[in-house]
């Protein structure tokens, strides 16, 4: 299956790929009833259907052996401008009932291998604090999901009958001890939309004199939410969150057809800790440039050879190459590819470098990380994990899906809402032991480029994402996606920006051929797509040098440059750097 992560993107930016896209909107009235709602009555009704539900269904056969009940509140503002206008200024309000149900035991329940989609039924929880009407929906749901679980397990029990044995026979579930947890922090009001009206539309109008510029948006989205969970081990759990997030995306065409886009994404707990207005006018400026620089540069050819990446795209390389084969319901699917399973105890990276996964870490260098939380969305406590220990694999990212030789949770079942939780990642960090300075690594770059008899080699500036592919039914392979691609010439020559390549290449192979990485961490932070929907990440390596690199050309459009200029613009111009 494809795992993707992208650049962190507000909920209304035209990509789909938000965590809040879930979710209708409301008036600005409507939605700030859920902020009225007192958590404590929210939190009652759960534990009190719960437990009606639990002592009502064990007298059926089949009993469940597990009930939760998880709601999500949002309550969002999000406003968006395109070309210098105001497109969208709303709330974003909605709350969200998910029942989760297992039914048969903890060896052997609805959820095995492909039913696993029976574990949970969904809906839409009123937002005013009217008990009556959430325990209905609640009931209805509860009734709705034993009927899918009940028949799932019968279907789970068949095809265990006559299929050949399962090479992992670790149980369905592991057993935690409960958690409880309630921050009653009252939702932070946000009181300056018109004032982000009007940063927001500035900041899109910033474009808008460079003709070669054909789109630009600017999303905007602030959000205070809360999220409870209730489960029949005795689970309670109230936990709020605020993020304010500004992507700016900006488009251009090449000549023959490319798409090229620059996109810069920043996150804050609060609006007020975002960039100011003039950092954020020259990441305009500069993003203006690099579009017009790069319809200009020639598009580069298939290559292989050495590489240089920048802190930025070596994080989303470990993410995608590394990060998802570590997540741990991989290791026991018939279909996935199982590329670490077997590999626990020996050298799966050069001895220099070490992973871990760290969603207890809310800021690396002073930039805050996009996947720090302090439990899962299984209830179970975050913790730091060791993975890769010089070199060597320690450990897996476990939900409460057993695997061979790791029976427990580590904090890491994660979900978007209406979705069963997996193994994921949060915050991924690689460091090394082996570094150089950055003009050092420069120096070893060329040296390595000469040594292969290349005429050049390849640095990777900047990236807006990737995806790799896990199943065995298709090649085990990842493809990472940069947009400021530089031939660094052995010869001396200046740096050439060329256009329209991908990184290519397949796990095993790519990952021991690091030859020495930087000295200076950077972090990448994105939304990752996966079965159990879209979560917010991040990941934070330093510069690496490969000895070799593939890529291949990227899928070219075959939209054409507008033949008429833009308002405004008598004729095409080109911006100077």
């Amino acid at each position: 299956m494809r795992r993707r992560l992208t650049l962190l993107l507000a909920c209304v930016v035209i990509s789909g790929l938000a965590p809040l896209a879930i979710y209708s909107t409301t008036s600005r009235s409507s939605s700030s009833a859920a902020s009225r709602t007192n958590p404590d009555d929210v939190m009652a009704v759960m534990r009190r259907e719960l437990n009606r539900a639990t002592t009502s269904l064990a007298k059926s056969d089949p009993a469940p052996y597990f009930l939760s009940y998880a709601v999500s509140d949002v309550n969002a503002v999000a406003i968006v401008a395109a070309n210098g206008g105001l497109v969208l200024s709303t709330d974003v309000g909605q709350r969200r009932g998910d029942v989760m149900m297992r039914v048969g035991s903890i060896a052997l329940d609805n959820t095995h291998s492909h039913s696993r989609g029976s574990g949970i039924t969904s809906g839409s929880l009123p937002l005013d604090n009217d008990p009556d009407a959430a325990a209905r929906v609640l009931w209805d749901l509860t009734n709705r999901e034993y009927q899918q679980a009940s028949a799932a397990f019968a279907k789970v029990k068949a095809n265990n009958a006559v299929e050949a044995d399962e090479e992992d026979k670790s149980p369905d579930f592991s057993r935690e001890s409960p958690q409880k947890h309630a921050d009653l922090a009252q939702f932070r009001s946000f009181q300056g939309p018109k004032v982000w009206e009007e940063r927001v539309r500035k900041m899109s109008a910033g474009f808008l004199d460079n003709p070669q510029v054909y789109s630009a948006i600017v999303s905007f989205t602030v959000s205070s939410d809360r999220s409870y969970l209730a489960t029949s081990e005795g689970t309670s759990l109230i936990r709020p969150s605020a993020v304010a997030r500004l992507v700016i995306e900006a488009e251009t065409h090449a000549d023959d057809g490319t798409d090229l886009m620059r996109v810069e994404t920043f996150q804050a707990a609060t609006p007020e800790q975002l960039p100011s207005d003039v950092e954020i006018d020259a990441k305009v400026k500069r993003m203006s440039v690099d579009l017009t620089n790069l319809r200009a540069a020639p598009a580069a050819e298939p290559y292989a050879g050495p590489a240089l990446l920048s802190g930025r795209a070596a994080a989303v390389f470990f993410h995608e190459v590394l990060g998802h084969r570590l997540e741990g319901h991989r290791q026991r699917g018939e279909t996935e590819g199982q590329t670490f399973t077997k590999k626990v105890n020996q050298l799966v990276l050069p001895p220099f470098l070490s992973v871990t996964d760290d969603p207890t870490l809310k800021e690396l260098g002073g930039v805050r990380l996009a996947g720090y939380y302090d439990y899962d969305d299984e209830g179970v406590p975050a913790a730091r994990v060791v993975a890769v220990e010089n070199g060597v694999l320690k450990n897996f990212l476990m939900s409460r899906m057993p695997i061979t030789n790791f029976s427990q949770s580590n904090g890491h079942g994660r979900r978007q809402p209406g979705l069963m939780a997996t193994g994921r990642q949060g915050n991924l960090i690689v460091t090394s032991t082996h570094s150089a300075k950055d003009a050092e690594l420069r120096k070893q770059f060329v040296e390595e480029i000469k040594k292969q008899g290349k005429n050049y080699g390849l640095y990777f500036d900047d990236i807006q994402g990737g995806f790799t592919l896990t199943g065995r039914a298709s090649p085990q392979a990842f493809q990472v996606l940069p947009v400021m691609v530089y031939r660094v010439y052995a010869d001396g020559r200046p740096d050439e920006l060329v256009r329209g390549v991908d990184i290519v290449g397949t796990p095993l192979l790519s990952l021991n051929n690091i030859m020495v990485t930087g000295d200076t961490m950077h972090v990448f932070n994105g939304i990752c797509g996966a079965e159990s929907g879209q979560v917010p990440v991040s990941a934070s390596a330093p510069a690496m040098l490969f000895s070799e690199i593939e890529v291949q050309k990227k899928k070219r459009g075959t939209e054409r440059p507008p033949i008429l200029p833009p308002p405004g613009i008598a004729a095409a111009s080109t911006v100077k750097p």
